[in-house]
C-alpha cells in the first residue's frame, strides 16, 4: 500500500478553488515543472475552474485531508475542428511526489475525458522531467515532438516535448 492509499481523488468543486491555488502556486514557484512561474490570481484561477465545471471538462483534485496536494484538468479545445481533443494539465506539491498519485490523477481524468466524448489528449513536457515523462508513457502517451528551447526559466533554456493519447 502506497502512502496515496490515504489520498482521496474527486471532481473539482467551488470549496476546492483556493486550495488548487495554492498548489498551483507552490509547483509553478519551483521554476522547474510548469510554464507558469506563479499562480494567477486568485479570481482568475476561480473563473478558470468555474469554467471548466460549467463547460464539462474534466478537472480532478487529490485531497490529504482538506488539503489540495494535487490536480489534473483537461481543457477541451474551443475551436470545433478541435473539439474531440483537450490539452492536459498537472502537478502535485513536493511532498506527495512518487507514491502513485499522479498515475492515480491522471488515469481517472483520462476516464473523464473519454466519457464526455474526448478522442485525443495533448500535453506538452518538459524535455528533462523525466519522472513525468515515464508516466505518461506508461498510462499510453506517444511523443509527437520536439520544440526546441521552447521554455526560458531565469535565463535557462529547455525543450519541451509534445506528447497525446488517442483514445482507440
Amino acid at each position: 500500500m502506497t502512502a496515496s492509499a490515504g489520498i482521496t481523488v474527486l471532481p473539482i468543486a467551488s470549496e476546492h478553488i483556493e486550495g488548487f491555488h495554492k498548489a498551483l502556486d507552490t509547483v509553478a514557484r519551483e521554476r522547474e515543472y510548469l510554464t507558469m512561474l506563479e499562480a494567477f490570481p486568485l479570481e482568475e484561477t476561480r473563473a478558470f475552474v468555474l469554467g471548466m465545471i460549467a463547460k464539462g471538462n474534466p478537472q480532478f483534485v487529490a485531497l490529504a485531508g482538506s488539503d489540495v496536494v494535487g490536480w489534473c484538468d483537461i481543457s477541451r479545445h474551443a475551436f470545433p475542428s478541435h473539439a474531440h481533443a483537450g490539452h492536459l494539465g498537472m502537478g502535485i506539491i513536493p511532498a506527495y511526489r512518487g507514491q502513485g498519485l499522479g498515475r492515480r490523477l491522471i488515469q481517472t481524468t483520462l476516464q473523464a475525458a473519454r466519457n464526455t466524448g474526448m478522442e485525443r489528449v495533448e500535453l506538452s513536457v518538459h524535455a528533462d522531467n523525466i519522472r513525468a515523462i515515464a508516466l505518461y508513457e506508461k498510462v499510453g502517451f506517444v511523443r509527437e515532438g520536439l520544440a526546441r528551447r521552447s521554455v526560458r526559466i531565469d535565463g535557462r533554456y529547455k525543450d519541451a516535448i509534445h506528447m497525446a493519447i488517442i483514445f482507440q
